[in-house]
């Protein structure tokens, strides 16, 4: 794993995504509820990207992009 992706940005960025596809058919108050949680982990995972790219003199797009990546498309062949 590169400097710019660690195991706790993973599982930020994979709780964001769980917390989005759960909105998936949903409407109303339900959607709502949802979508105020997939709002909350969004925002942690967020946070977490800033704060790591800062502490680690990382381009902030970079990072996000290379955990967004690790997560949505982990056996990328052309990153081998």
């Amino acid at each position: 794993m590169s400097d710019l992706v660690t195991d706790e940005l993973i599982e930020l960025q994979k709780s964001a995504d769980a917390e989005h596809r759960r909105l998936s058919g949903l409407d109303g108050e339900e959607r709502r509820a949802q979508w105020e949680r997939w709002r909350a982990a969004a925002e942690r995972a967020q946070s977490a990207v800033t704060e790591h790219a800062a502490s680690a003199g990382l381009s902030r797009f970079e990072v996000e992009r290379a955990v967004k990546k690790a997560v949505r498309h982990p056996e990328d062949p052309s990153a081998a």
